[in-house]
C-alpha cells in the first residue's frame, strides 16, 4: 500500500524528523549568553550585570564605595542657594572647629584617640573623626566627576578619529600623541601652579589633558567595529555619519570604556591628594586627604624623645587606600563581567 492510496490532508507538507522545538525551547542553557530558565539568547549588559552580581569581591567593593559616598554626603548639612538641600549631619563637629576653643578647654593638639574623639585631634586642634568623613566629599565627587567629563569627551573624540580616518585620524592621534609625551600628574601640577588651587582648579587640572586615554582607546575600537555588516548596512541605507557613529559604533565601544573609567576614579583621586600633599591642592584649612597629609608632614620627623602622632597621617591614609582600593576591584569585577571572550567560567570555577 502507498501514500496515494491513503490520501490525508497532510499531503504536500514537507515534515523533519528528529526535531522537537519542545526539547529546543527547554534545553539546558548552552553559556552565560542564554537564560538560565528560559533559554533565551541575553544582552551583553545583561550578561555582565549577572557576571557583576556573581563576583563577590567586587560587589563587597561596590557596597564599600557606596557606604564611602553616603557618608561623605551626610557627613555635614549641604546649603546650596540660602536652602538647606541636605539637613543630616554624621560628623559630630565642624571640620574647621578648633576644639580646646569652643568646645573642650582641655583639649591638645595632637592627643590620641579617646572615645569621644575616636580618631584623635589634629595639629591645630580640630576633630579627625569630623575632618575623614567631610573630606570624602572632595577627594571622591571630584574623582567622579573628572572621570565623567574626560569619558564622554573621549568616546565623542576617538569615536569621530577612528570613523573618519585618514587625515583625521592623523592629526586627531598626533594631538594625544603629544599629550602623552608629558606624564599626566605634571601637567595637572602645571596647571595648578597657574591657575591656584581650589576644587574647580583640580577638576580642571586633572580633566584637561585627561581625556587623551579614553579618546586612544576608543579610537582603536571604533577602527575594529566600523567594518562589522551592521554598520555598513547603516550606511547603505542612507543613515547619516553622525547617526551612524552615535547609535551604532560609540554604544558597542562602551565597555573598555567602561573598565578604563572605573580604574581611573581611583587614580584621580590619588592624584589629587597627590598635589594636596604638596601643597598645591585645596586650601590648607580644607578638610580634603590629601591637604590633610601636608599638614602632618612635620610629626613623621621627630628629635630624640619625640613621640609620631600615628593617628594624624594612618586615617587619612587609610581613607585614601580603602577608596581607591574599592574602585580598583570593582574596575577588575566590571572588566570580567564585561568581556565577551570568557566561557562564563570564572577564576577558581566560582560562577
Amino acid at each position: 500500500m502507498t501514500d496515494t492510496d491513503n490520501p490525508t490532508d497532510e499531503r504536500g507538507r514537507i515534515r523533519i524528523s528528529g526535531f522537537d522545538a519542545d526539547r529546543v525551547r527547554n534545553r539546558e542553557p548552552l553559556s552565560d549568553w542564554t537564560g538560565e530558565t528560559s533559554g533565551e539568547t541575553m544582552s551583553r549588559w545583561r550578561r555582565g550585570l549577572q557576571r557583576f552580581v556573581r563576583n563577590r569581591s567586587a560587589m563587597g567593593a561596590l557596597v564599600v564605595v557606596v557606604l564611602m559616598s553616603l557618608i561623605a554626603i551626610f557627613a555635614r548639612p549641604i546649603e546650596i542657594g540660602g536652602y538647606v538641600v541636605q539637613p543630616f549631619s554624621l560628623a559630630p563637629y565642624d571640620p574647621t572647629t578648633i576644639i580646646y576653643f569652643t568646645v573642650d578647654p582641655n583639649v591638645g593638639i595632637y592627643d590620641p584617640p579617646s572615645w569621644q574623639y575616636p580618631m584623635g585631634i589634629d595639629g591645630s586642634g580640630r576633630d579627625l573623626f569630623s575632618r575623614i568623613l567631610v573630606g570624602g566629599r572632595y577627594s571622591i565627587s571630584i574623582g567622579f566627576i573628572v572621570v565623567g567629563l574626560t569619558a564622554s569627551f573621549g568616546l565623542i573624540y576617538g569615536a569621530i578619529s577612528g570613523y573618519y580616518g585618514g587625515n583625521v585620524d592623523e592629526v586627531m592621534m598626533r594631538i594625544v600623541d603629544t599629550i602623552f609625551a608629558f606624564p599626566g600628574l605634571i601637567l595637572a601640577l602645571i596647571i595648578v601652579a597657574i591657575l591656584g588651587g581650589g576644587y574647580w582648579q583640580l577638576v580642571l587640572a586633572f580633566s584637561l589633558f585627561g581625556w587623551a586615554g579614553y579618546g586612544r582607546l576608543v579610537r582603536g575600537e571604533v577602527l575594529k567595529i566600523k567594518e562589522n555588516e551592521y554598520v555598513m548596512a547603516a550606511k547603505a541605507l542612507g543613515a547619516r555619519d553622525r547617526s551612524v557613529v552615535f547609535r551604532h559604533i560609540a554604544p558597542n565601544a562602551m565597555p573598555p570604556l567602561i573598565v578604563l573609567a572605573s580604574l581611573n576614579i581611583g587614580s584621580v583621586v590619588i592624584g589629587v591628594a597627590a598635589l594636596g600633599f604638596l601643597g598645591l591642592g585645596m586650601d590648607p584649612s580644607t578638610a580634603e586627604w590629601g591637604t590633610m597629609l601636608d599638614e602632618t608632614r612635620e610629626t613623621l620627623i621627630q628629635g630624640p624623645g619625640g613621640q609620631i602622632p600615628w593617628w594624624a597621617t594612618v586615617y587619612p591614609g587609610a581613607a585614601i587606600f580603602t577608596f581607591v582600593m574599592a574602585m580598583n576591584m570593582i574596575g577588575d569585577g566590571i572588566n570580567d563581567a564585561l568581556d565577551a571572550q570568557e566561557t562564563g567560567v570564572g577564576r577558581g570555577g566560582d560562577d
